[in-house]
């Protein structure tokens, strides 16, 4: 009995021992809905996401408005999570702890540019509940104050349930996405954060105008007032880029991602009906044009027509550029052209098409026809977020496509 008590002792001393010596699991990552906060100018822009695990792989899916999208590169080591914000060369990293995150948002396209991140599990709502007093529903005449002493016109289209406001603010060169926050009293607080957009925009209404701040990202802000107005509308997208006097034609080589040279001179091109496409893969407009642009050619690209994305990405090597454009056709499931064209300075990229008077926004479309002439220059991009904007949009693009479709 004694050597069995002996031989017992041994065996839980053993046992205690390796237990110790095990190293500790890592902490596990919620299943569930997290409400995230970029923390920005000593703002807070929330946003709300769905961790989901299946076998032992991670998956982050972010909610903006209404739309969703799937991250990229979900990473759980030890106690930290990190994942690719969609298409963009944007990471969250943060720290495990329990039913809290707590980390960084990081462009890594840009040098020092961190933003603090947290998060906490179950918190299933965007916003706080509130009470509204005012009503912010309908068109608004905006206008921004940039730091250089310019103004820049933009529309804000807004919807309100209760004390919920939705919505988008169109400018000429595209608009802001899907908008979703509160308003309070006399106040609101709208948001967006798809990854790459990470803006704020709150104002007051005193009488008929409305007086906000635009916030965006780590540093920029800008001053902007309004009033109602059910009328206003932005200048004809159509008329905003053109060529110079003495051109008719669209002419460039640049190099497709295999790094080949490619011309509309090319015989893939002749007697073909070519959108060429100004863009970039960090732009989220760029993006939406990209998969309107997607469906509409699977449906159309035996009708003796062609799409080209003209890639002008933020830094001037290739090999990055390429990785952008890959990532994006791939994520996108696009089919069309790609050429790496330059960077995204708008200045810079003019250089690359001086037939044009310049480029005002990514992202452009240049219509072109089957002899080769440019029909139409149409700038910036109304997005689905835009509503009837967008509606009209596609109609339009449908009807002159056809059009030039239906010419010999």
């Amino acid at each position: 009995m004694a050597k069995f008590s002996s031989l017992l002792f041994v065996f839980v001393f053993v046992l205690s021992v390796v237990s110790c010596s095990k190293k500790p699991e890592a902490p596990a990552l919620q299943e569930g809905i997290w409400r995230g906060v970029i923390h920005m100018q000593e703002h807070e822009l929330p946003f709300l996401f769905e961790v989901s695990k299946e076998q032992e792989a991670y998956a982050v899916n972010m909610m903006n408005g209404s739309e969703e999208f799937e991250m990229d590169n979900v990473k759980v080591t030890e106690d930290s999570l990190m994942f690719s914000l969609h298409i963009f060369d944007i990471d969250i990293k943060a720290k495990i702890n329990g039913e809290k995150l707590e980390g960084l948002y990081i462009k890594n396209y840009l040098n020092d540019y961190q933003l603090p991140f947290t998060a906490e599990f179950d918190k299933t709502k965007r916003f706080a509940d509130a009470k509204s007093t005012t009503d912010f529903d309908g068109k608004w005449d905006l206008t921004f104050y940039s730091r250089n002493g310019s103004t820049s016109k933009g529309i804000g289209i807004f919807e309100q349930q209760e004390n919920l406001l939705t919505g988008t603010i169109l400018t000429p060169t595209g608009d802001y996405r899907y908008l979703e926050g509160t308003n309070t009293a006399s106040e609101f607080n709208l948001n967006t954060f798809d990854g790459n957009h990470a803006f704020i925009f709150e104002a007051e209404q005193k009488n008929d105008s409305i007086f906000g701040t635009f916030y965006s990202g780590k540093t920029f802000n800008e001053p902007f007032v309004g009033v109602k107005n059910p009328y206003i509308e932005l200048p004809d997208a159509n008329e905003l880029t053109f060529l110079k006097e003495g051109y008719d034609k669209l002419a460039f080589s640049f190099p497709d991602l295999e790094g080949n040279m490619v011309s509309l001179t090319d015989e893939k091109y002749q007697n073909k009906v070519v959108l060429v496409q100004i863009f970039g893969t960090w732009c989220p407009n760029c993006m939406d044009e990209t998969m309107f642009y997607r469906d509409w050619y699977e449906k159309n690209k035996d009708r003796g027509v062609e799409i080209i994305g003209l890639a002008y990405e933020v830094k001037d090597d290739f090999d990055y550029a390429k990785s952008r454009v890959e990532k994006m056709k791939k994520n996108l499931n696009v089919n069309y052209d790609f050429l790496i064209a330059g960077t995204s300075n708008k200045s810079e990229a003019a250089k690359t098409l001086p037939m044009l008077n310049h480029i005002m926004s990514f992202p452009t479309t240049i219509f072109i026809d089957r002899q080769g002439n440019v029909r139409k220059i149409h700038t910036g991009f109304s997005g689905p977020a835009t509503g009837d904007y967008y509606t009209k949009y596609v109609d339009e693009f449908n009807f002159f496509m056809d059009s030039l479709l239906s010419e010999k």
